[in-house]
C-alpha cells in the first residue's frame, strides 16, 4: 500500500483516447486517460461508469443533451446509456475514471481508438 501520486501517473504517458489503469478496488479499476477532440458514441450495457475531471473541461454527449463537466467535477454514466466523451477547443483534457474490470472501452463498438488492454503505470 502506498500513496499515488495522479499527476506524476499523467506525467507517463502522452497519447490521447489510450486509458491506463493505476489501481484496482475489488472488481472495478482506477483508470487515468487524457482526452482530446471527438471519441466515439457507445455505451456499456452492463456498467456504470464513473468519470472525474482532473483538468480541463469534458463535454459528456448524450444523444438529448450535453453535459458539462469542470475540472473537480464528477459524472456518472449509467448502463445502457449511449454517450460520446469530447472535448473542444484543442484542449487536452485529463480524467480519472472509475468502472467494473469487465468495462470494455467502446461498449459493443469496435473503432480505430477502441483499446482492450490498459497498460498498468
Amino acid at each position: 500500500m502506498k500513496a499515488i501520486n495522479i499527476k506524476e501517473k499523467f506525467s507517463k504517458f502522452s497519447k490521447n483516447w489510450h486509458p491506463h489503469q493505476i489501481a484496482v478496488v475489488d472488481d472495478m479499476q482506477v483508470i487515468l486517460a487524457k482526452l482530446k477532440g471527438e471519441f466515439v458514441w457507445h455505451s456499456h450495457e452492463e456498467e456504470d461508469e464513473l468519470f472525474q475531471v482532473i483538468k480541463g473541461t469534458l463535454y459528456m454527449q448524450f444523444r438529448d443533451r450535453t453535459e458539462v463537466v469542470n475540472e473537480g467535477e464528477i459524472i456518472v454514466v449509467p448502463k445502457g446509456v449511449e454517450h460520446n466523451p469530447t472535448t473542444k477547443n484543442n484542449e487536452e483534457v485529463h480524467v480519472l475514471l472509475f468502472e467494473k474490470l469487465s468495462t470494455a472501452h467502446t461498449g459493443n463498438i469496435k473503432h480505430k481508438r477502441t483499446q482492450t488492454e490498459y497498460p498498468q503505470i
